[in-house]
């Protein structure tokens, strides 16, 4: 990345008596205000909802006038901080430095200093940047991944143009203790993203002065007026009795109560069915936003008060005991899901009857919550919590409704217009189509057996009112929202990193009915989605085919990933062969930012000779061996006869990244072909 900075740093005013004076900070703050928005903006965690973010963003940039001096002193000596792009301005440097500083602080503790920082008031709209492509979408998502620290440097470099020594000394002002290590984060985004990182950052996805307006939920805020109201009478008359109430003898409760009146006033609210969101039905089809928060309220008890009101007061109950008594009512919770109960008013998605259960489903923003009561007969309600925040098209495009000896009933995303199911361990098998109700839930989907017969997967396609030829795979893993598969091929000769694609063509389907017995490993585990990444391809000695090094990617919707490498044979009924290696529960290996990967295998030839494999990804050049086998060679493969065993040292040759460790070290035999 080139950098823009030809000056090496300008003063940083700290005290009023080296700031900048009034007038000056706002004509500097005027002329440049898109580009501090913007990095504020890219600062502040997406977590904020793109809304509060993009308000977020101009309130602080506006409240860095604020700590500008009357009038403009002498200057100064002071630190230093980096001029922008060969400028020698030290007023931006200063209003930059502010900008940073106050984003850094809000993105650690955003309850407290945003609720510090008066948003500019919108009301009865809701305001968004443009969407962006697919590129500026993948950036959007990796950065929402990292730190405050890291989205700073990233900025910084990128956006800003300061070199790294610029920008380190820049991020220490800002109180950034390690510095250097968020850099180094910083570079890793930048080199993956390559030479269209600025002209991304500079697109409309990342852009909160040029925004889109949506009106908000005008059933809520009709709502909220009448509340707003009752609000004003009710301390009109607490304010009339505090009044009546002074007098010499001793209060009977102190002001301290107040906080545990509101608290049982949003749980109130929460609690109340009249309050539910309810999506318009053909939202979805002209938004640029395509989650869970478009679904529409399905069903036919959405007017079903008692039993809306039974699910919420269940929900409230099972999650705001901490006494163990949990009333009556199972609670079931996905892992690394929070248990709380609800604090606002949830979104309804659907109520109704199915498999002889009142079912009703919610989304609160971050979970989906799940509640069913039988119809008739005992039985226990039961109250299932799952994360569900960040869901896109593909991962908020289904919620299991129904489970049963039939199998799981769905209830599909309104911009699902094609629904099949298909065995993946039978690529070639046609897929079956999937009945769904005029409601949107389907029909049974067989869950896969124990003994890994048959698994079976949905394979559904978008509407074309949000995009074109568009179908991808989801497995159930036994948790509400079903998970998403991908594949990424095998690097071909001279061609560029590929992304992770849709598994749906022949070839993705080939490939995953290779890998799809071990999904039922991930059973459970709170997965989002999983990416088979196939590596490397090797020819195998003595001609005896082709083998396929992969890797399986299983990401948690809390961004952790775990992976597990593989080597499979040519034969395409042979199951894959695992590398023995570390399982860390969080890796960047086989990501965006884990593309280098080396692993190594004994194996045994048809004619009973042992040899040792290895082989890496599309960046190595050369690997070395060490230990019961040493042997160096030039490309991502190597091939060596050996008698022994034992571990193996890999060593691989990435340019520009040094070395890279191979990821077996213990001995496997995988057989013959």
């Amino acid at each position: 990345m080139q950098s823009h900075d030809t000056s090496p740093s300008t003063d940083i005013p700290h005290d009023a008596s080296q700031r900048p004076g009034r007038n000056e900070a706002e004509a500097a703050l005027v002329e440049h205000y898109p580009r501090l928005v913007r990095l504020a903006h890219l600062i502040l965690p997406p977590a904020l909802g793109r809304h509060r973010r993009v308000l977020a963003a101009h309130a602080l940039v506006q409240k860095s006038l604020s700590a500008a001096a009357p009038s403009r002193p002498a200057a100064a000596a002071g630190p230093t901080v980096p001029a922008q792009r060969g400028e020698s301005g030290p007023v931006l440097a200063w209003l930059r430095h502010g900008v940073v500083s106050a984003a850094l602080r809000a993105a650690g503790r955003p309850r407290w200093s945003l609720g510090r920082t008066p948003f500019p008031t919108v009301l009865g709209l809701r305001l968004f940047p443009g969407a962006g492509g697919d590129d500026e979408l993948v950036l959007e998502s990796t950065l929402a991944t990292v730190t405050p620290e890291v989205r700073a440097a990233f900025a910084l470099r990128v956006l800003e143009g300061l070199t790294a020594q610029s920008s380190a000394l820049l991020l220490a002002a800002a109180g950034v203790s390690a510095p250097e290590e968020a850099l180094r984060v910083a570079e890793r985004i930048r080199s993956t993203v390559g030479r269209d990182a600025e002209s991304l950052l500079h697109g409309a996805e990342f852009d909160p002065c040029t925004v889109q307006a949506r009106p908000t939920d005008l059933l809520r805020r009709r709502h909220r007026t009448r509340l707003t109201a009752l609000a004003a009478a009710v301390l009109l008359a607490a304010s009339t009795t505090a009044v009546l109430a002074l007098r010499p003898e001793p209060s009977a409760r102190p002001a301290a109560s107040l906080p545990a009146t509101a608290l049982a006033a949003a749980s109130a609210r929460a609690a109340d069915p009249g309050l539910l969101l309810r999506t318009p039905a053909d939202r979805w089809a002209d938004t640029a936003r395509v989650d869970l928060t478009q679904w529409p309220a399905r069903g036919a008890a959405t007017g079903d008060t008692a039993l809306l009101t039974r699910a919420l007061n269940a929900w409230a109950r099972v999650t705001g005991d901490r006494t163990g008594d949990r009333t009556g009512v199972r609670l079931t919770v996905a892992p690394d899901t929070p248990a709380s109960p609800p604090a606002a008013p949830a979104r309804l998605l659907f109520a109704g009857p199915v498999d002889g259960s009142a079912v009703v489903l919610l989304h609160d923003g971050e979970r989906i919550i799940r509640y069913a009561e039988a119809l008739s007969g005992p039985g226990e309600p039961t109250v299932e919590l799952a994360r569900a925040d960040d869901a896109d098209v593909t991962t908020g495009a289904a919620v299991a409704v129904s489970r049963s000896p039939l199998g799981v009933r769905f209830l599909l995303a309104p911009w699902i217009d094609e629904s099949t199911v298909r065995d993946l361990l039978r690529p070639d098998v046609p897929a079956q189509r999937l009945a769904v109700s005029e409601v949107g839930v389907t029909d049974p989907v067989p869950q896969a057996p124990n003994d890994c017969g048959r698994v079976p997967a949905l394979q559904v396609r978008s509407s074309t009112r949000i995009v074109e030829d568009h179908s991808f795979l989801l497995a159930d893993l036994g948790e509400l929202s079903p998970t998403h598969l991908t594949w990424t091929p095998a690097p071909g000769t001279g061609a560029p990193a590929r992304q992770p694609r849709e598994a749906t063509s022949a070839a993705g389907l080939a490939a995953w009915a290779r890998s799809a017995c071990a999904l039922q490993e991930l059973r459970g585990t709170g997965v989002r989605a999983v990416n088979r990444w196939e590596f490397a391809q090797q020819t195998l000695p003595e001609r005896a085919g082709r083998a396929t090094w992969t890797c399986t990617r299983a990401e948690s919707w809390d961004g952790r990933g775990r992976v597990a490498v593989a080597w499979e044979g040519p034969d395409a009924r042979s199951r894959p062969v695992r590398v023995p290696g570390p399982v860390p529960e969080d890796t960047a290996a086989c990501s965006r930012f884990g593309q280098h990967l080396l692993a190594g295998t004994y194996w045994t030839a048809p004619s009973g000779a042992r040899y040792y494999l290895a082989a890496g990804s599309r960046a190595v050049t050369a690997i070395t061996a060490r230990g019961p086998v040493a042997a160096t060679v030039r490309g991502p493969a190597l091939a060596v006869r050996t008698n022994t065993t034992g571990s193996v040292r890999l060593t691989g040759t990435v340019p520009g990244s040094g070395e890279l460790r191979g990821w077996g070290e213990e001995e496997t035999d995988s057989g013959g072909s």
